[in-house]
């Protein structure tokens, strides 16, 4: 068994979900490595996602370990069995790793939720959005590198529009509307494609506004990802040194109470779109 480079999140992930279900069984690595057959230090590297396992033996663990819910085994099965090359593997390596993480996140969701307080979401933006704030990095991104950035991000944004239509809800605040990254002509242009994209009949998009009362969460920033069930759900979180990707159980009730609550001080989709449509105006 060839141990892997770097896995990917969703490599970890099923390794992850396989050692939950190992241990709520209340069995040891050693244990569940002689009922398959193998070496701990192959069951170790398996739980780690640095080495694959078949479907067959996902199953054959998950009635070992007596789990009771038969549409997380099946959806465990299909992470071991995806083949998927996305079209974020042509960046692999030459981008960081979770950008390829989030794309392939992203790819595989059956909703997304949104909670925005500094920047237009990446599925939103437009390509001079995009690079105005891939441009502001500091230390500045290396020559020729700024263009894969901004060609990464508006790949990502084709899930929007596939035609296994992926329900997608953000909430803006007003600040995100309101802060211009470059010039007015973009910011322009930034708020005409919020007002397109909030016309697809998967796109909920929701505002903030200054005035509202009752609204402290200003530091509320989060994607949400639904898997194919919500023990596989996911939150992206952006940290001064990277992302976090949060999957324990406690994290993610906490992380859709959340959105709930930031979203209760928003306005409805109409109204927003009205909201946006006159700061569009303005400029």
């Amino acid at each position: 068994m060839v141990a892997r480079i770097q896995p990917t999140a969703r490599q970890v992930r099923l390794g992850v979900e396989l050692r939950k279900l190992r241990e709520a069984a209340g069995l040891s690595s050693r244990q569940a490595a002689a009922f398959l057959g193998t070496s701990p230090a192959q069951m170790s590297q398996v739980e780690a996602g640095n080495a694959g396992v078949s479907g067959e033996r996902v199953r054959r663990l998950a009635v070992h370990y007596a789990c009771a819910d038969p549409e997380l085994v099946d959806a465990l099965v299909e992470m071991a069995t995806d083949r998927t090359q996305g079209w974020w593997e042509e960046y692999r390596n030459v981008l960081p790793p979770e950008f390829m993480d989030l794309a392939e996140l992203e790819h595989h969701a059956r909703a997304i939720q949104v909670v925005a307080t500094a920047h237009v979401p990446g599925l939103l933006q437009t390509e001079e959005y995009a690079r105005a704030v891939f441009g502001y990095w500091v230390p500045p991104l290396p020559d020729g590198e700024l263009d894969l950035w901004v060609a990464c991000r508006m790949h990502r944004q084709q899930v929007l529009s596939r035609e296994d239509l992926v329900p997608y809800e953000a909430v803006l605040h007003e600040s995100v509307l309101r802060t211009r990254v470059a010039d007015q002509q973009v910011a322009r242009a930034q708020l005409d494609k919020l007002l397109l994209q909030s016309e697809r009949p998967n796109v909920s998009l929701r505002v903030i506004p200054f005035d509202v009362d009752g609204f402290a969460g200003a530091s509320s920033s989060l994607l949400y990802v639904g898997g194919p069930v919500t023990a596989l759900d996911t939150v992206q979180r952006d940290t001064p040194y990277g992302s976090a990707f949060l999957d324990a159980s406690a994290q993610l009730h906490v992380m859709r109470t959340l959105f709930r609550k930031v979203e209760s001080a928003s306005l409805d989709p109409a109204r927003s779109r009205d909201f946006i449509h006159r700061l569009s105006k303005e400029l």
